[in-house]
């Protein structure tokens, strides 16, 4: 009946994340809660399955080639102004125009209030600055 519970706790959070989180979330949720539910069972299942899917939410660099290709772009003709802050891991104004990196098309850029950002083309969301 325990390892039923461990494992019927494990798939829920994996589900819930699913539904809920971004794509590395689901991974560090999933990993979280069966980590959480071998260590501390179904307590430790739903323990880990949160505090897996924080930890999966984090946002990972883009890779060197990236960032290269990003700074050596000419600026662009016109002023983008946006008044509120930009912060990694959040999204950008829907109205914002990226353009994707050619050889990478995991991510994109655009040059807002004079710095430059690097973000997921998908969810607009912010994954580095360049100051």
């Amino acid at each position: 009946m325990y390892k039923i519970l461990l494992v019927s706790s494990a798939l829920a959070l994996s589900s819930l994340a699913t539904n809920a989180l971004a794509d590395g979330a689901v991974t560090g949720a999933a990993g979280g809660a069966i980590t959480g539910a071998i260590v501390g069972g179904p307590v430790g299942a739903a323990v880990g399955g949160i505090a897996g899917g924080v930890a999966g939410a984090a946002i990972d660099p883009p890779p060197r080639e990236v960032v290269t290709y990003v700074e050596q772009q000419p600026a662009p003709t016109s002023r983008v102004v946006v008044e509120q802050p930009i912060v990694v891991g959040k999204p950008l104004p829907a109205d914002v125009v990226v353009t994707p990196v050619p050889d990478n098309p995991k991510y994109a850029y655009t040059v807002i209030n004079d710095r430059r950002v690097i973000v997921e083309p998908r969810t607009h969301r912010v994954v580095q600055v360049i100051e």
